[in-house]
């Protein structure tokens, strides 16, 4: 069985649904928290992580009674103690206490902590067999071939969570697996998308955070500016969906209404649309195989006029050709791409870098990984996890230069 459910693996379900949600404190676990909020009697909760925000993870355990609450931050414990007691409220923290919030018996998993420290919680919701909703990056892109045998091993149900996959996933409904010819990704084309390759080198923080389309965080926001997160988008659906780069399209559609297309041998293509709201693909996620009433705006094609389509310009945003190019390169390059990605994005908020030193810097670090012979298979989360810590150092070492270059 695939590890991404097919159209015909719809599993009946009955009863209250117990759910778990990893990183409950973040955009995405705000918008999961949302929609259970509305939907009391359908879901109870069981465990709930935060990373280092006890106050917010102690307010969602007492209001949605949670029987676990874990902090990642072990120094927080006491704090966290304090604000549950009385409640009845188990807790713990550390990375084992996320771990043990994973394996604890719920039926549905939002994985959504952040960073590689995401990956070890969501391999322990996999391993139990869980329905595991993928809004954690890190695990595909860092250690996709081997994250998606262990959930075919053990039976689990991966269901994308974030709006490009998951929009694949349901237009992906309308066919059979040998009937896809490609599938198609759409992208904002982020703040940056008509501005002149030399403007775009001098960027400021503040413009790169002005998203014309979605409310995100700082990190995903830069990402969309320099389109590296629609390059670890692509890297995400070859995993996911079992696709060669090849079947991968990405097209810029400012508009950020339809989220993803599949195209099928007889040339039909099918597209998902929707608000550009994080609650609309988590709410699938939530009721599946089911549909549950949503939380967004409904979508009003008459208000928004029209929907248009560009291709991407490699030239002007050359994280998503590094993409492709760390892909077809494997064995590890991805991670590589992904780790040189969060410092060089680190050192532009820093003020170390320009804009347009992102690209270079993951470009130079991806091309000295590969020179040095590094490239191997990874089979486990310590060797993805390794690898993204050297690449990460190797990255700073290379910072310097590229900071030169670009003075």
């Amino acid at each position: 069985m695939s590890a991404v459910p097919l159209r015909n693996d719809k599993p009946a379900t009955h009863g209250v649904r117990k759910v778990t949600v990893l990183g409950a404190t973040g955009s995405i676990g705000d918008s999961t928290m949302d929609l259970l909020r509305a939907s009391p009697e359908r879901y109870q909760v069981e465990a709930l992580t935060a990373n280092s925000n006890v106050e917010g993870l102690a307010k969602l355990a007492i209001e949605f009674n949670a029987r676990f609450a874990a902090v990642a931050d072990p120094a927080k414990l006491g704090e966290l103690r304090a604000a549950l007691d009385g409640t009845g409220i188990a807790c713990g923290a550390g990375e084992q206490a996320v771990i043990e919030a994973a394996a604890r018996p719920s039926d549905w998993v939002m994985a959504a902590v952040a960073g590689a420290a995401g990956l070890k919680p969501a391999l322990a919701a996999v391993d139990r067999g869980a329905t595991v909703a993928l809004a954690n990056k890190e695990c595909l892109v860092c250690a996709g071939e081997f994250f998606m045998e262990r959930a075919a091993a053990a039976n689990a149900c991966i269901l994308p969570a974030d709006s490009e996959h998951n929009a694949l996933f349901q237009a992906l409904a309308s066919g059979n697996r040998d009937e896809l010819t490609k599938v198609i990704i759409t992208a904002s084309g982020g703040p940056f998308r008509t501005w002149a390759a030399a403007d775009i080198e001098q960027a400021t923080l503040a413009q790169a955070l002005k998203h014309p389309n979605w409310s995100m965080g700082q990190k995903i926001t830069i990402d969309s500016a320099s389109m590296m997160n629609k390059g670890l988008e692509v890297i995400e659906a070859s995993w996911l969906f079992a696709l060669t780069p090849d079947e991968i399209e990405v097209v810029v559609h400012p508009q950020s209404i339809i989220h993803g297309m599949v195209e099928f041998s007889d040339r039909s293509v099918v597209a998902q649309l929707g608000a550009p709201d994080m609650r609309i693909p988590i709410a699938h996620c939530l009721g599946w195989p089911e549909r549950i009433i949503g939380r967004a705006a409904p979508l009003d094609l008459t208000k928004i006029g029209q929907l248009t389509f560009e291709a991407p310009d490699f030239v002007r945003f050359p994280g998503l050709r590094l993409a492709y190019d760390a892909l077809r390169a494997g064995n590890g390059a991805t991670t590589v791409y992904n780790a040189a990605n969060e410092i060089a994005v680190a050192a532009f908020v820093k003020e170390q870098i320009r804009f347009g030193a992102i690209a270079r810097l993951v470009e130079e670090t991806l091309n000295s990984w590969i020179r040095s012979g590094n490239l191997a298979p990874l089979s486990s989360a310590d060797e993805a996890i390794a690898v993204d810590h050297k690449a990460r150092n190797l990255a700073a070492s290379l910072l310097p230069q590229i900071a030169a270059k670009a003075s």
